[in-house]
């Protein structure tokens, strides 16, 4: 914990950082989430109520509960999205990865979210791994961008 309360005292003890302060407990934590300890220590770290911290971290997307793997994807399913064919690049990412909306691949690499909208509709169909955005997906675009993340992964492990 003290790790945790050292990592966050770079932040102001303002409610205006509590984004920031969340992203960062996230980022740091292996299993990619917040665990209930990291709300309460934001709590008491910020002076605010618990709930607020919770009601904070579920209103977001960025932010989980549970466990994920190293690279959350989330694929873009606005009604610009689904025009452009977001509903297939769902279904080739489920079949590529062997997993559903939700699920974690079983060797930790990557969850599959879906999300409402990613604010870069004029090159939809749009899907974000960790922070990088892609457009104009199509299903060998696709392929080609999985790879590549599980190349990465694999040297990093090696």
């Amino acid at each position: 914990m003290e790790d945790k309360l050292k990592l966050i005292s770079r932040y102001p003890r303002s409610r205006d950082h509590i984004l920031l302060i969340l992203h960062e407990l996230q980022r740091h934590n292996p299993r990619n989430c917040l665990e209930p300890e990291d709300l309460k220590l934001v709590a008491e770290y910020l002076g605010i109520p618990l709930s607020q911290v919770h009601d904070t971290v579920t209103f977001y997307s960025m932010f989980s509960l549970k466990p994920r793997g190293k690279h959350v994807i989330r694929v873009c399913d606005s009604p610009p999205c689904r025009m452009a064919g977001s509903t297939s690049i769902i279904a080739s990412l489920r079949e590529l990865l062997g997993i559903d909306v939700g699920e974690t691949t079983p060797d930790g690499l990557f969850t599959l979210e879906v999300v409402q909208c990613l604010g870069v509709c004029g090159v939809a169909p749009v899907m974000m791994v960790d922070e990088e955005v892609y457009g104009n997906l199509t299903e060998e675009r696709l392929r080609e961008i999985i790879a590549s993340y599980r190349e990465r992964s694999g040297k990093e492990a090696g």
